[in-house]
């Protein structure tokens, strides 16, 4: 059972293969050790997920326990509520193994005694950020979150024998899913490895969440790898891609065509591993087999597409971008925790329609005409004028932003396409 997630994923992509890793969070111990058995035997190169339930998110260990005791359904695995005996005979025993390693996914901008109970049953692997974790997802004050996360952090380290099995995953790529430039996601995810690092993890992966221009989705990623080997150094670290995560397109075409898109970003940009969505995101909570069926997609758009070709680094925009708002928050203190902080408290961070309190919320972004999230107001952040676009969103505009993927792909249906995308810089085009 004490096998590194990182090690794992760096063996296949080694050896050519994308790993794959779908979302799943059942109440009911022996159907969570169903759906990942189910992973586990896909024909794909996959790790398991266990996604964990609301109420062990917000830190209500009593309301989990009520509904274990009653035997509500919840939406996620309860993992501090269930007594660790069980989690360990019936849930992980013959399934987590050195070649299918587990991580858990859990939303807490609080997650100490989440990480404690991790700990005791030796998954080494889980995700999140002091910042990505918090802001989209909490009103818990910032300063409070990342206090917690040094600590929780620093003490899971230490319980993995010095972070040597340990490995954590950023959000930072995936800030509410839409409408943020990609140069501050690149920031962000970089910022909170860099933090991750700091406090004594070793192994880290750094997100990137599909946006809404191909062409712009690979230059960021890009601009990530080369953020990452400039600051993180060259050991330990690979890039997680998500298909989008954004309104899903309503047609099983729109989806599987966003699904194979995303693969193709990740083979293109040299990432590691994929975060999958099913086509049954806008209608329902998918089923395992749903997420079987887009494992082994992705897995087959994966075996189908070359690697990438070697590339010229180059100063990219959305390089320049994140570069600028790295190193304003980095100026500002050598603790990356209280860097971050100060950060938001003066708007050089400020992520787009975030209503936290902590965020300063002034910055906008928009979608051009050629679909790349670009800036109409970058509030007080140290973003380059090249960056920035004329225009602002109306009400209207940004429901119509916000479905702007769905839309586009399931326009696949209606121009006669057969769920097949060929390779373009702006979107999907149909095979005919």
């Amino acid at each position: 059972m004490r096998g590194s997630f990182g090690e794992a994923v760096a063996r296949a992509d080694r050896a050519g293969r994308l790993v794959v890793q779908p979302r799943l969070g059942f109440s009911d111990p022996a159907e969570m050790r169903a759906a990942l058995l189910a992973v586990k035997q896909a024909a794909a190169s996959t790790v398991g997920t266990i996604t964990l339930d609301s109420f062990t998110r917000v830190g209500d260990d009593a309301a989990a326990r009520r509904a274990i005791v009653s035997r509500s359904a919840l939406n996620g695995y309860p993992i501090v509520a269930h007594p660790l005996e069980t989690t360990r005979r019936f849930l992980l025993d013959g399934v987590l193994d050195v070649d299918f390693p587990v991580q858990v996914r859990h939303g807490s901008a609080a997650p100490a005694a989440i990480f404690a109970v991790l700990a005791e049953l030796g998954l080494w692997a889980s995700e999140g950020g002091p910042v990505s974790y918090c802001l989209p997802y909490s009103r818990r004050p910032l300063a409070d979150s990342i206090a917690e996360w040094a600590t929780t952090t620093e003490r899971f380290a230490e319980a993995s024998g010095g972070g040597r099995l340990a490995h954590l995953e950023t959000f930072g790529g995936c800030m509410l899913g839409q409408l943020c430039p990609p140069s501050l996601l690149v920031a962000l995810s970089v910022l909170e490895a860099l933090f991750f690092r700091q406090h004594g993890i070793v192994s880290v992966s750094l997100s990137y969440a599909q946006q809404t221009n191909r062409a712009q989705d690979v230059e960021a990623v890009r601009a990530l790898r080369r953020l990452a080997g400039e600051l993180l150094g060259p050991d330990d670290w690979h890039v997680v891609i998500y298909t989008y995560m954004g309104l899903f397109p309503r047609t099983a075409m729109g989806a599987a065509a966003v699904l194979r898109d995303s693969v193709r970003l990740a083979r293109a940009t040299g990432s590691a591993r994929l975060i999958v969505k099913t086509a049954a995101e806008a209608h329902r909570i998918p089923q395992v087999w749903q997420n079987i069926v887009a494992l082994e997609l992705a897995a087959e758009e994966a075996a189908q597409t070359p690697p990438p070709e070697p590339v010229t680094e180059d100063d990219s925009e959305t390089y320049v971008e994140a570069r600028a708002l790295v190193d304003s928050v980095l100026d500002l203190d050598q603790r990356v925790g209280r860097a971050l902080r100060l950060a938001f408290a003066r708007g050089l961070l400020d992520v787009p329609y975030c209503l936290h309190p902590d965020n300063a919320n002034r910055a906008r972004g928009i979608i051009g005409d050629d679909g790349r999230l670009r800036w109409s107001d970058v509030g007080a952040m140290r973003v380059p004028a090249a960056g920035r676009t004329v225009g602002t969103l109306s009400s209207s505009g940004l429901l119509q932003a916000l479905e702007w993927t769905a839309r586009r792909y399931d326009q696949l249906d209606a121009r006669g396409g057969r769920g097949q995308v060929r390779a373009g810089g702006d979107g999907p085009v149909p095979v005919t």
